[in-house]
């Protein structure tokens, strides 16, 4: 029984991969090249800088280091672990790193490792501990020389434990759900 429950599992990792592989994605109008400002627009239309992240094309690939500004960033101890957060009135926002080996590396048709470099969850003030099923992914797309991300809803406790294939980014399409507008508090992470 357990040998046909991970065929299945192998079989829908395997499926979901292609599915991702196979979407669109439209090229910046620049190169991807230097160091970019990461910025989350809030839902009143405040720009709050967070970070960088440096770009270095390699071939047919681009190698990329997100690197989130201390100064901007409040140290938050949640669940037994430190998170980097922005504190607002009704919801505070934590970045959380991706925490196994990745790639570090885009290309013009796939942004997905970038994308999980930038996994964030909210929670309220008054709420105690992390929310990690409040997860946050933004799916990003080129707008002119920027990229874009829209947010999607994740289960970040999916990532507790490490995924069967480490190769796959493990939050393909099928595994995010789109926020509607004006509901987070950051309805727009921006890479200029």
């Amino acid at each position: 029984m357990n040998a046909i429950v991970r065929r299945i599992a192998r079989a829908l990792t395997s499926l979901c991969a292609m599915a991702f592989v196979a979407l669109p994605v439209v090229a910046p109008a620049a190169p991807l090249t230097g160091e970019r400002q990461i910025v989350l627009q809030a839902r009143d239309g405040s720009e709050h800088p967070i970070g960088t992240v440096r770009f270095t094309p390699e071939g047919d690939s681009t190698r990329f280091a997100v690197s989130m500004d201390p100064h901007r960033l409040k140290d938050f101890f949640l669940s037994m672990r430190e998170f980097k957060c922005l504190e607002g009135s009704s919801e505070i926002f934590c970045h959380v790193p991706y925490p196994y080996a990745q790639p570090g590396r885009v290309t013009a048709g796939n942004l997905a490792w970038l994308e999980h470099a930038l996994l964030f969850f909210f929670k309220a003030p008054r709420d105690f501990g992390a929310r990690l099923w409040n997860g946050v992914y933004f799916t990003l797309v080129a707008e002119g020389d920027s990229l874009v991300g829209r947010p999607d809803a994740v289960d970040l406790n999916q990532i507790g434990a490490p995924p069967a294939d480490l190769s796959v980014p493990p939050y393909p399409p099928a595994e995010r759900s789109p926020i509607p507008e004006g509901v987070r508090w950051f309805h727009r992470l921006i890479i200029r």
